[in-house]
């Protein structure tokens, strides 16, 4: 029975470890980068500007036709991302787009209809950041942020079990990973 656990719990720890690779890669490094802000590998941010007039049936009724404003917006200016916010009364609105790494904003004046709209996109570096973070990535990528977490607990976990197994490294590895923690502990409360 022992054996057959032992047997088990390896077999888990590698292939969780195969199958999570490339995610424990991709968070390993996009770790670095958000630890250092500054490190842009020459993607500076690129804003634009622009503005135009809304098309006629913009309104109904006095109320906003959102979802004609934001094709508009969409297939005029090439604007992208999820809808984050929008407002709108008597005298202006605006939308805000947002996707890693990449933000537009959309006002317009509710009476004449007319607009301005700035993007601003920060290149490759902070679209990898803001997916490490799930950041403006909609609700699949926040799906799969998560299994990656169950999947590298999981992978933390199988890998302690296996210890149990290797009487030989056991005491040395169980006392590198409580020294491990403490300076965890320790740097945490440094922190805090």
């Amino acid at each position: 029975m022992r054996l057959r656990l032992h047997s088990w719990v390896r077999w888990l720890h590698v292939y969780i470890s195969m199958f999570s690779l490339l995610a424990v890669l991709f968070f390993a490094v996009t770790g670095i980068t958000l630890n250092h802000p500054d490190w842009t590998f020459g993607s500076a941010e690129r804003v634009t500007e622009a503005a135009g007039q809304l098309p006629a049936g913009w309104t109904t009724g006095g109320q906003v036709d959102w979802l004609l404003v934001v094709e508009h917006v969409r297939g005029e200016h090439g604007v992208r991302g999820l809808v984050s916010d929008r407002f709108a009364d008597e005298h202006e609105g605006w939308l805000t787009f947002k996707a890693p790494g990449y933000s537009a904003d959309f006002s317009f004046d509710t009476h004449t209809g007319a607009y301005e709209v700035t993007t601003a996109e920060q290149g490759a570096l902070a679209v990898l950041n803001d997916l490490h973070r799930g950041r403006d990535a909609g609700r699949a990528w926040a799906w799969l942020v998560d299994l990656s977490g169950a999947f590298l607990a999981l992978l933390a976990l199988t890998g302690l079990g296996i210890l149990f197994y290797l009487k030989r490294v056991r005491a040395s590895a169980f006392m590198a990973a409580a020294a491990g923690g403490a300076l965890l502990i320790v740097l945490t409360v440094l922190v805090t």
